[in-house]
């Protein structure tokens, strides 16, 4: 998942809230910081944007337990978002994953991170389309 704007989520967060109630799945909200752009080192000189990032994830993390009338759980990452949400997928055996997809490939259609996601995570996986945001989150789902 990538950091994004809090209302750009909505339409990925209905889909998984909807799915965890109807099949009473354990729900798990990852929120990963992409330094794929920046790099970690040069992420670990700019302290105050990490923790800028991660404090903006907190509060996407909060309003979607808020709206929720499940439990979840919540978690924040950093590194490489497909393979932050692959390797969180496969330590809790997620049944099905839900990723927002901001359709920046060419032409409009999914973009990087959802494809990634797509062609190399070995889970079944929708993509919610969502436009006009900055960044995307993903929200793994998991039976138990």
């Amino acid at each position: 998942m990538l950091v994004q704007h809090p209302a750009a989520a909505n339409r990925a967060i209905e889909h998984a809230l909807d799915l965890a109630s109807t099949f009473d799945a354990d729900l798990h909200v990852l929120y990963v910081v992409d330094t794929r752009r920046y790099g970690e080192s040069a992420l670990a000189e700019l302290e105050t944007a990490v923790a800028d990032l991660k404090e903006q994830g907190e509060g996407i993390l909060r309003n979607t337990e808020a709206q929720a009338d499940i439990d979840m759980t919540t978690e924040i990452r950093s590194g490489r978002p497909h393979d932050q949400i692959g390797e969180y997928a496969e330590e809790i055996h997620a049944d099905l994953l839900v990723i927002g997809n901001r359709c920046l490939g060419a032409g409009g259609e999914i973009g990087s991170t959802a494809e990634r996601v797509v062609r190399y995570v070995d889970r079944p996986v929708i993509t919610a389309r969502i436009s006009d945001y900055y960044e995307s989150i993903t929200i793994l789902d998991s039976r138990t």
